[in-house]
């Protein structure tokens, strides 16, 4: 693409309208931009010759935006569609461009969503009518439903409008979101906080299941080998049409206790052949949504039209990027760092004179906790660095993910007498149907052995727990060689290391306990976090001499700034929609 000199400040944004919006919109847009309505349809020869005289295009479902319209878009900054759906967009083009795409979707939609959230909340908390749907008694579900929704893995089946709408409330509760959808679509190439599975998998996994789709591998019914796949004790919401829904189905799930409780989000009146099911006690009904469409069209308009706005409102490139220069003494790593690599990464910064990528952080009671990068901040601190370059993520809109990894433990003998002789350590032998994984109130981790013996490694009561982990964990990583994995899949993981002495796990850590711990100057082991950070930036390759200087930080912070206008001028800025593989160097 050429470089486009930018255009007079004074003058304000262009926006093309390409399709018809509403009044009430085109109003809010023209009191801060200048606006061109387009009179028909273009054809995207003709929006290719007229893209790049604006910052922004508004379209609906009329106009087509492929790849090649938006590569001449020289000034275009955000793409917006006034409807829900991205599906005649090249968001993957737009993305490859750093141009950002918003749809909005019509209250309708939320309104759904809002209903599927309201059952999903009510079954959690066991909060059920009495048998016939009456409103005076309230029953509880089975003592297998979710307690809650916080920490519960959520299952999204099909990602269209209403789909991604519960799913984006479904994390404000801290719920886990897993989505099967085929084919992926746009929206969830443009949503890095949801993952992406297998319909097996989402259904294994799934505490509470919303199916918003009846289409593709389900064949457009839902039976009792779908269900037989959920967790015992689970949550089903439905949001389809009821006539591709099999009441008895659903009606045995409730009697066996397969199904904790199910919700009906209904379009329709049901049949008559649903009144077993919509009498049953842990089910709970929410009644078709009258229709508005005025009012839909106007607060279209009206949301797009802020998206679009609060997206060309001028901020400094590296507030754009989310980078920041902070005091070296201000980021706090979260875990420990090991020394010998502190060591080596000091020598290379030395010689190579660059910060190539900033670590990860987050401002959390004042403080920068670094999700990612404690052996880039600890070898600043050693070589007396004032300064560094954080890439400060937000927390609620980034989708940022902790998961936990697992220890192998590669050497030979002598590992189990190793760890008994720890003071305040005890390892106990965990028997055939004795406890799962992580249980135990005192229990650090379980270590099961390459002869898939189990133990659960404890605490002494009274004993900090994270100074007792600590001296775990290095207590192994002094013994043998540890490597970092994400299966407890023993058989699997002796093919792959020969050598394997035992695998330890950890219980999950909770984003707030790893933030909450750091704040306090207390650090977890290292290699025990993993957090997966959508729109990570690579390559910064800041020069240390200016980090290293003695100016003032705003004097630096506008350093930084002229650094990434430049970059983002000359269009040095890529971004991926792809997962990337980095290795190690």
């Amino acid at each position: 693409m050429a470089v486009v000199p930018p255009r007079d400040p004074a003058a304000g944004p262009r926006i093309l309208v390409c399709d018809p919006i509403h009044e009430e919109g085109l109003r809010l847009l023209r009191q801060h931009a200048r606006v061109d309505v387009v009179e028909g349809a273009l054809t995207p020869a003709e929006l290719a010759e007229r893209i790049g005289d604006y910052e922004a295009v508004i379209v609906g479902a009329r106009t087509t935006l492929p790849a090649a319209v938006i590569h001449r878009g020289s000034r275009l900054q955000v793409i917006g569609r006034a409807a829900a759906g991205l599906d005649n967009i090249d968001v993957a083009a737009a993305r490859a461009e750093g141009v950002q795409v918003v749809d909005s979707p019509d209250p309708h939609t939320v309104a759904v969503a809002e209903q599927v959230l309201a059952l999903m909340l009510a079954l959690a908390h066991r909060l059920h009518p009495g048998r016939g749907g009456s409103p005076g008694a309230t029953g509880l579900s089975s003592p297998d439903a979710p307690a809650g929704l916080a920490g519960k893995t959520l299952g999204v089946l099909g990602f269209g409008p209403v789909g991604r709408q519960v799913a984006g409330r479904a994390r404000a509760f801290g719920m886990r979101v897993l989505v099967h959808q085929q084919p992926p679509t746009p929206e969830l190439i443009l949503d890095p906080a949801v993952e992406q599975v297998s319909l097996t998998d989402l259904l294994e996994q799934a505490d509470v299941l919303t199916i918003h789709d009846l289409s593709g591998p389900l064949t457009g019914s839902l039976d009792a080998s779908t269900l037989a796949r959920l967790p015992t004790g689970a949550i089903v919401v439905l949001a389809v049409p009821q006539a591709r829904v099999d009441a008895e189905v659903l009606l045995e799930g409730l009697e066996t206790g397969r199904l904790a409780g199910v919700g009906l989000v209904l379009a329709e009146e049901p049949p008559r052949t649903w009144s077993g099911l919509l009498s049953h006690p842990r089910v709970l009904v929410a009644p078709p949504l009258p229709p508005h469409p005025a009012e839909t069209q106007r607060r279209l308009a009206l949301a797009v039209a802020h998206q679009v706005l609060a997206r060309l409102r001028p901020q400094p490139p590296a507030g754009t990027l989310a980078l920041k220069v902070v005091a070296v003494e201000e980021a706090l790593p979260h875990e420990e760092y090991d020394r010998s690599r502190v060591t080596e990464l000091a020598a290379r910064l030395t010689a190579e004179g660059r910060l190539i990528n900033p670590p990860v952080a987050v401002l959390h009671r004042g403080r920068y906790i670094v999700l990612d990068g404690a052996t880039r901040v600890t070898a600043f601190r050693e070589l007396r660095y004032p300064h560094i370059v954080l890439q400060v993520v937000d927390l609620g809109q980034q989708g940022v993910q902790l998961y936990t990894w697992h220890h192998v433990i590669r050497g030979g003998a002598g590992l189990l007498s190793r760890l008994a002789e720890l003071p305040g350590i005890r390892l106990v032998p965990v028997g055939e149907g004795g406890d799962g994984p992580n249980a135990g109130e005192q229990a650090l981790a379980h270590l099961i052995t390459a002869q898939g013996v189990t133990y659960r490694v404890e605490a002494a009561a009274g004993a900090d727990w994270l100074e007792q982990l600590n001296q775990v964990v290095a207590c192994y990583s002094e013994w043998g060689r540890v490597e970092r994995t994400l299966t407890t899949d023993l058989e699997s993981l002796r093919s792959q290391y020969p050598d394997l002495a035992a695998l330890v796990t950890f219980p999950p850590f909770t984003l707030d306990t790893v933030l909450t711990l750091a704040a306090e100057g207390r650090k977890l082991p290292a290699g025990i976090t993993r957090f997966v950070i959508p729109g990570r930036i690579l390559r910064l390759n800041a020069p240390l001499e200016r980090l290293a200087g003695d100016e003032p930080l705003a004097a630096k912070q506008a350093w930084l700034d002229n650094l990434l206008r430049e970059k983002l001028a000359y269009r040095q800025v890529r971004y991926y929609q792809e997962p990337v593989v980095l290795l190690d160097e």
